[in-house]
């Protein structure tokens, strides 16, 4: 199969199912964010050490290919069949957060993003995320969006929050108070 198909080159893409979008279309922005954000990821994996992050990081990149699956579908189209949105993974997104914070030091203030590459790639995965979650959410203002996919995106990005100080504090790094000007 060839990747390329020349089919976009009139500013179109294919949705699952056959449809034709323009490729500025609020829904290719949501799942291209997505994909964005499921590349930064890969990134973060595979400049850490610790195989248990990685291969939970490798599993939220598995699913955030059944949410960009979701997201690329179109909804008039109901016998397409994608992979399943399980809250249970949402869930698990929970428990990584509540396991990471339990070994980290109380915030007392806003931090600024940074402290080492790992924990600013973290960081930048995070604001990614947010954008991909805002595009959704616009998305399901005209659209029926599955509210799981929602959800885990919004908890995602408190995961790489999460993920960021426990990748700054494993690697040495400082994490640094925002202190507003009085």
């Amino acid at each position: 199969m060839k990747i390329y198909t020349k089919k976009g080159d009139t500013g179109e893409t294919s949705l699952f199912g056959g449809s034709r979008i323009s490729k500025h279309d609020i829904r290719i922005e949501a799942y291209g964010s997505v994909d964005e954000l499921n590349s930064h990821i890969g990134l973060i994996r595979d400049i850490l050490n610790d195989q248990e992050i990685k291969d939970s990081l490798k599993k939220i990149q598995s699913f955030l290919f059944v949410i960009g699956a979701s997201l690329a579908t179109d909804p008039t189209k109901k016998n397409i069949k994608t992979p399943t949105l399980e809250k249970s993974e949402t869930e698990y997104l929970e428990l990584l957060i509540d396991k990471y914070e339990n070994k980290l030091p109380e915030m007392k203030s806003f931090i600024l993003p940074g402290g080492t590459t790992t924990s600013s790639q973290c960081h930048i995965a995070r604001t990614i995320c947010r954008r991909a979650e805002r595009a959704t959410t616009h998305l399901s203002s005209t659209s029926t969006i599955n509210p799981i996919a929602m959800s885990y995106l919004n908890r995602l990005s408190d995961y790489l929050f999460v993920l960021a100080r426990r990748v700054c504090l494993e690697e040495g790094g400082e994490e640094i108070p925002w202190l507003p000007k009085k």
